[in-house]
């Protein structure tokens, strides 16, 4: 029944090459020597703006992963069953190389490449992103033992997607001997579990423990482990990182899921979570019940040891920040372009525009951090990365609920439905704030970093000065920086304090240094002079909104 014509409503945002609209991360790409990946960029680009993918991240979040425990005959297969639309999207994330390519890669840039492609690919859909993030970070902490390194790189690093319930394990099933994947996997996926049910985020209350199954003990021998752990994600990974208790102490140890003989190892899937968001990809609970693993470094260093990965999926957690900050930006332009009210298209509206420019100019500072620090990774910047991850992972992932909620809000009621790309986002943003340590966790690793590493201190501070001189509003800042990081009193309670003025002044130097001024200009006016208001769209006057909207935003 025809009651009415529908006009004046926007339309699917697809078909469009998601990495050619994104001037600022291919600055960024090409500033920290990711030429090389230019063509990568555009391909996946391409395959993140197709109707048939973006449809695919639907499909997995309102088909959540299902646990069989059992088979019918009541033997216990500990399954996870995921929707084809989930295996679609991993075949496209491995097949790019977003795994573990970058540790092969010989190219350049390998790891800005690796990161710029991640940003663009995970505004398609977050919660596939785990396992693959998991994957690139789990390669340096296993560097630890040598021979499991030689065992299992070949396979991590693969950029063959292979799912199901089949063998994916070196000769001797855990790594002592090279990979034999003649009847196996050739690519395979890992997982990490570290937090337990009393502990949290305090693994040193770990209760889980580790025995030698022989007489030999130390690096790359066998262990048993018995236990549990309160997060594991992506269970159905090949191979997991998990800590657990030896004499010695906390140890890090590499768990496969198969045993060579084509037995489960003694990993048992209680549950899954449901989750408030990242639905599409699967968090369990575990109980080991002597999961037979080896020991990744020394016994008592599981920390140091993990850390190596940690630090690689905190990376990765502000990259899905970018990734989401972009997507929601996208979908508000767009939005604004194609709706009217009161006689203008929104995005001509003067207070509309100035919400899009705030979203534009906070949505480019997170894109230039993230891409300078993976430059960093690529360049071995160990006393710059070890500070500015923590530093970025905090910042960055604390302000991107507010970011989802206000464009989300800019396309009003169409934003607040389930159908719409919005609400998805909104559920998703709160997500990378918590994994891998929450706010309280970051500030206190900044803490712990400029204590133990100075010359991580040194380093961050090096970066700042690279941009002296060039604002003064932005030199104030730098200056209320080393005050701050100088008085030893209260350090902890100053902690988020110190840490939010250390990623606005690293943000600042960054545009100064690189954005149009217009963007700079926004920047150091409202996130370091404090002319704003608590919310977006308070960008003072004088400011160029609609070029930074449509640097943002390039129009066709």
């Amino acid at each position: 029944m025809a009651t009415h014509e529908v006009f004046n409503q926007s339309v699917p945002l697809v078909g469009h090459d998601v990495a050619q609209l994104d001037v600022a991360l291919r600055e960024g790409l090409h500033r920290e020597g990711g030429d090389e990946h230019l063509d990568d960029l555009h391909r996946i680009g391409v395959a993140a703006g197709d109707a048939v993918h973006i449809h695919d991240g639907e499909l997995a979040n309102t088909n959540p992963p299902q646990l069989r425990t059992h088979d019918r005959f009541g033997h216990r297969v500990d399954q996870v069953e995921y929707h084809p639309a989930y295996h679609s999207l991993m075949l496209v994330a491995v097949t790019e190389g977003l795994a573990g390519a970058p540790w092969t890669d010989q190219r350049a840039g390998a790891h800005v490449g690796r990161a710029a492609k991640f940003a663009v690919w995970s505004q398609v859909e977050s919660g596939h992103g785990c396992p693959i993030s998991m994957t690139y970070s789990v390669v340096p902490a296993l560097r630890a033992e040598p021979s499991l390194a030689k065992a299992w790189e070949p396979l991590l690093t693969s950029t063959t997607y292979e799912p199901g319930d089949h063998v994916a394990v070196p000769s001797d099933g855990l790594g002592a001997s090279g990979a034999d994947t003649t009847n196996g996997k050739v690519g395979a996926l890992a997982g990490m579990a570290m937090t337990e049910k009393q502990g949290g985020s305090d693994v040193r209350a770990n209760t889980t423990r580790a025995v030698a199954t022989s007489p030999a003990t130390g690096p790359g021998e066998e262990y048993a482990l018995t236990g549990h752990k309160w997060f594991c994600s992506a269970p159905m990974s090949d191979l997991f990182l998990m800590l657990a208790n030896t004499d010695a102490g906390l140890s890090c140890f590499a768990v496969p899921r198969w045993l060579p003989d084509g037995t489960r190892n003694a990993i048992a899937v209680q549950r899954l979570k449901d989750k408030l968001g990242n639905r599409s990809n699967a968090s369990s609970e575990i109980e080991l019940d002597g999961a037979l693993g080896r020991l990744v470094g020394e016994e008592g260093r599981g920390i140091p040891t993990i850390i190596a990965m940690v630090n690689h999926t905190r990376l990765d957690c502000l990259i899905g920040a970018t990734a989401q900050m972009r997507a929601g930006l996208s979908q508000a332009v767009h939005h604004a372009r194609h709706r009217s009210a009161f006689g203008r298209t929104l995005v001509d509206q003067p207070l509309m525009g100035n919400v899009l420019a705030d979203l534009a100019v906070e949505s480019e500072a997170a894109t230039t951090l993230m891409t300078r620090l993976a430059g960093g990774y690529d360049r071995g910047e160990a006393a710059f990365t070890r500070i500015a991850t923590a530093i970025g992972k905090y910042w960055l992932c604390k302000r991107t609920p507010t970011f989802a909620a206000e464009t989300l809000e800019c396309l009003g009621g169409a934003g607040f439905v389930e159908e719409a790309p919005m609400a998805r986002l909104f559920r998703e943003s709160p997500l990378n704030g918590i994994w891998e340590g929450s706010g309280n966790v970051m500030c206190l690793d900044v803490l712990r970093a400029a204590a133990r590493d100075p010359e991580s201190v040194v380093a961050l501070l090096a970066e700042l000065e690279l941009a002296k001189g060039a604002d003064a509003r932005l030199d104030r800042a730098v200056d209320d920086l080393h005050a701050e990081l100088s008085d030893a009193e209260d350090l902890e309670l100053r902690a988020r304090r110190i840490v939010e003025r250390a990623a606005l002044a690293l943000q600042g130097s960054l545009l100064v240094r690189f954005a149009p001024e217009a963007v700079a200009d926004a920047y150091c006016a409202t996130r370091l002079a404090g002319d704003r208001g608590l919310a977006f769209g308070t960008l003072p006057p004088g400011t160029d909104v609609t070029a930074i909207v449509e640097r943002a935003w390039p129009r066709d």
